[in-house]
Formats: C-alpha cells, sequence, structure tokens
C-alpha cells in the first residue's frame, strides 16, 4: 500500500539535503510513479503520467494522447500501401528527378494517438497536436519489480536534477574564487570539497613550493567546468594571475564597490607578483587602501598566497612614469621613450640596477608584462651600453613558458588518465557493493525458507 500522507516533509528533507527545489523532486516522484503504474498495469506503448495531492496523499494516473488527423498518420491498411508506394519511388529515383521530399508520417497508435475528429467530440476546443488526459483506474497495490522501476526512475532523475543543479551553478561562477575542503591528495592532485561537488586542483595550477594538507581550507579560482563524464568536474587554480586580482576584490571594499580599479597585473607564481591600481575618487588613495591599516589586508593576501610578494604601484598614463613605478622598489633617474619600437629606455645609478633587474631579470621581467613596454635597463655612468633588455629576457622565458606548456600538457594527459581511473574503481566498488548486498539477501530467503 502506497503511504503518502506523510510525502510532504519527506519532499523538504531531500530538497534540504540535495539542494534542490521542491517542485522538481516532486516532478521525479511523480515520474518514478507512473513508471510503475506503466510496469504493472498498463501496456508498453502508452504514455502515463501521475500527479500526487500533498494535502490527502492521493495519486491520479492519466493516459496522455496526441491529437491529429489522418493526414499525418499512417491508419493500419494504408501501411502495406505505403510500403508498396516506397519500394516503387526507389526504383524511379534513378530514371526522374525527385520532387522536394514530403514529411514523413507517422504510424497511428491508438495507445498514443487519438484523431481531431474523434476528440473534438470530447473537447470541441482542441486543437491539433495538442494532448488529451484520459483518467486512469487508481492503483495502490504495486508488486516488487514495478516497485523496483519506481526506485531506478527517481534515482536516476533525482541525479540529472543533481547535475543540472551544479552545471547551472558553478557556470556562473567561472572566472570567481570559491572555498573548499581538501578532501584527499593523489599524486600532487588535489582534490576540494566544494559542497554539492568536487572539484580538482592540477599540480600544474597548484602555487610551487605550497603543500596542501587533507581537512585544510583553502580558496581557489574556478578555471572552468568540464561536463564529459557521469559528474561534471570543476577545474581550480591558485596559480592563475586573475586569483590575486580576485582576492583584491574580496579583501579591498573599495575594489568591489569600483572605487579602485585593477589596471594591469603580472605574476611568477609563488615568488611575486606586481599590481598596478587607478583611484577613481581623488580623496581615496588606492595603494594606501590595497595596503590597509598597518599592512593588514596586504598580508591576508599574502597568507593566503603562501608568503608571494606582491608590489602595488600606481597606474600612469605616462609610459615613463608607469614603467618608472613599475621598476620599484629600484629608484629611477631618468626614462625615455623610444617610439618606433616602442620602448621605454631607463637610466639608473650604479646601486640601484641589481635591484631594477632582480633576480634572474625578474623585476624588470616582470615590469614588462605589467606595463606592455619593452624596457632597456641602462646605467647613468654608461648609458650608450645596455645592461638589460627586455627583449633577450623575453626570448629566455618564451623558452621556459614553451617548455611550461609542454610540461603543463604532458601532466593534464595524465591527471585525465587518472581521473578516469578513479571514477572507474568508484563505480567497480559500488557495483561489488550491490552485487553483496543481493547475494546476501538471497543467502537470508534461503535461511528463512529452509527454516519454515
Amino acid at each position: 500500500m502506497l503511504n503518502l500522507k506523510t510525502l510532504n516533509p519527506l519532499i523538504n528533507q531531500i530538497a534540504e539535503e540535495k539542494g534542490l527545489p521542491e517542485e522538481k523532486i516532486l516532478e521525479a516522484l511523480e515520474a518514478a510513479l507512473a513508471a510503475a503504474y506503466k510496469k504493472e498495469y498498463g501496456k508498453k506503448s502508452q504514455t502515463i503520467k501521475a500527479k500526487i495531492n500533498l494535502e490527502n496523499g492521493e495519486v491520479s494516473f492519466w493516459q496522455i494522447k496526441n491529437v491529429v488527423d489522418k493526414a499525418s498518420v499512417l491508419m493500419e491498411n494504408e501501411e502495406e500501401r505505403e510500403e508498396e508506394k516506397n519500394e516503387d519511388s526507389k526504383k524511379k529515383e534513378s530514371r526522374e528527378t525527385e520532387n522536394p521530399e514530403e514529411t514523413p508520417k507517422i504510424k497511428f497508435n491508438s495507445e498514443r494517438h487519438i484523431l481531431l475528429e474523434e476528440a473534438e467530440k470530447i473537447n470541441p476546443k482542441i486543437a491539433l497536436g495538442e494532448e488529451m488526459m484520459f483518467p486512469l483506474e487508481i492503483k495502490e497495490d504495486f508488486s516488487r519489480i514495478a516497485a523496483q522501476t519506481a526506485k531506478q526512475v527517481i534515482l536516476q532523475k533525482l541525479k540529472e536534477l543533481e547535475k543540472e543543479t551544479i552545471i547551472s551553478e558553478f557556470k556562473e561562477k567561472e572566472g570567481k574564487v570559491v572555498s573548499g575542503i581538501i578532501q584527499r591528495i593523489e599524486r600532487k592532485n588535489i582534490f576540494v570539497d566544494l559542497g554539492k561537488t568536487y572539484g580538482v586542483l592540477y599540480a600544474n595550477e597548484g602555487i610551487p613550493g605550497e603543500h596542501y594538507k587533507v581537512g585544510e581550507r583553502k580558496r581557489f579560482y574556478v578555471l572552468r567546468l568540464e561536463d564529459k563524464g557521469k559528474e561534471p568536474t570543476i577545474l581550480l587554480s591558485r596559480s592563475h594571475p586573475k586569483f590575486v586580482s580576485k582576492i583584491f576584490e574580496m579583501e579591498v571594499p573599495e575594489i568591489a564597490e569600483g572605487l579602485i580599479e585593477i589596471k594591469s597585473i603580472a605574476r611568477e607564481p609563488g615568488s611575486r607578483t606586481k599590481i598596478s591600481v587607478l583611484s577613481k575618487e581623488e580623496n581615496i588613495d588606492a595603494i594606501g587602501a590595497c595596503v590597509g591599516q598597518k599592512g593588514i589586508r596586504v598580508n591576508t593576501i599574502i597568507d593566503e598566497l603562501n608568503g608571494e610578494k606582491i608590489d602595488i604601484i600606481p597606474f600612469s598614463e605616462e609610459p615613463t612614469k608607469y614603467v618608472s613605478y613599475a621598476l620599484g622598489p629600484a629608484k629611477i633617474k631618468e626614462a625615455e621613450i623610444v617610439s618606433e619600437r616602442r620602448e621605454v629606455r631607463v637610466f639608473i645609478p650604479p646601486d640601484q640596477i641589481s635591484l631594477a633587474i632582480g633576480k634572474n631579470g625578474q623585476n624588470v621581467r616582470l615590469a614588462a608584462k605589467l606595463t606592455g613596454w619593452r624596457i632597456d635597463v641602462r646605467s647613468v655612468l654608461a648609458p650608450s651600453e645596455t645592461l638589460a633588455l627586455e627583449e633577450t629576457i623575453d626570448e629566455r622565458t618564451t623558452e621556459t613558458t614553451k617548455n611550461d606548456l609542454k610540461e603543463k600538457k604532458e601532466i593534464k594527459e595524465e591527471n585525465s588518465g587518472e581521473l578516469k581511473k578513479t571514477k572507474k574503481t568508484e563505480e567497480t566498488e559500488k557495483q561489488k557493493e550491490s552485487q553483496s548486498q543481493t547475494e546476501n539477501k538471497k543467502n537470508e530467503k534461503e535461511n528463512e525458507e529452509k527454516n519454515n
């Protein structure tokens, strides 16, 4: 016997646990009951719908029929004629040019279709192509097979609803920062619990030198959503330059409100980031707002980035000023533009040259990425001699970038294979569990029969 009087609290509970709309869960349950009714009492060709009254727990069943006319369907006596026509037309294809193809007719099925003439007798306002509902006898007793069918339908529907919810939710979160708990670590790949689903932080998307612990809560940048397998996969990153800009938006209210704008960002993950900011209000200090009182805001961001150094510089429309700021903390004596090369030539005191170039050319390289200008570093003592040119550093950077991309591609291919393997192992484990459960049930039944 079906007891649906306590159905409303159950739907509310499932909606809260799964994070799904109550209406969708009710639709899934109605589809499951319709499938059970069809399995037990209906015919294979029938289309059956169920409707649950949550107030009294009653279930009503209807058979659905589409309204058609004789011109669009093949009646039983017309099927043979149509087959003969098709054979004749195939023979004539080679001889005559064919006329434009007519829309193919469908076979008339009395369980699925109703002719317009008959439908108008029941409802004069009915139109061609509409559906008609015919009430069926209410049944409450279902066999074990029908109940099993209903269970499979509702589980499948709930899985589909969960998948749709995750896709719609995380599609909107692409390019944003989310918080999650590290669930497990497999070959340097981090699997993160994001609530309704899990995300994957591949080894090449992490901050170099950062160590992760299971159970630790971290923030991640959502790269994209991949909907290839049974479950959608959220690809995460902590090395993306936009991760830093989004963290600044979260920690600095003036940026979130649009009073301060992040103009550009250049990053070498785990080492250093340069970010240029511009205040849209005269009374707001852009750098001071980003640093915060006693450096509390920028220190919070540095801690989030595992101690990565951050240089906050003011944006300027004048290239010479902008490049001079970008080469900080080095002090620039003089700068000039070489317009035909889109290059800024800077002259630096001898004691500031190492600061301007940085370790392995990092400072001048990040400054060039940030400003979009080639930078020619020269000493004030030897203005005709180039000490560091962004072009030569760029060549070295390009080579390392190519190697990094090649390595990332290899890691990604390896990771995708591992991800598929883990999913397969999970599926096999589930199958083994279900098999063991069925075997246990069989053994219990056999023991009961023996005892009886």
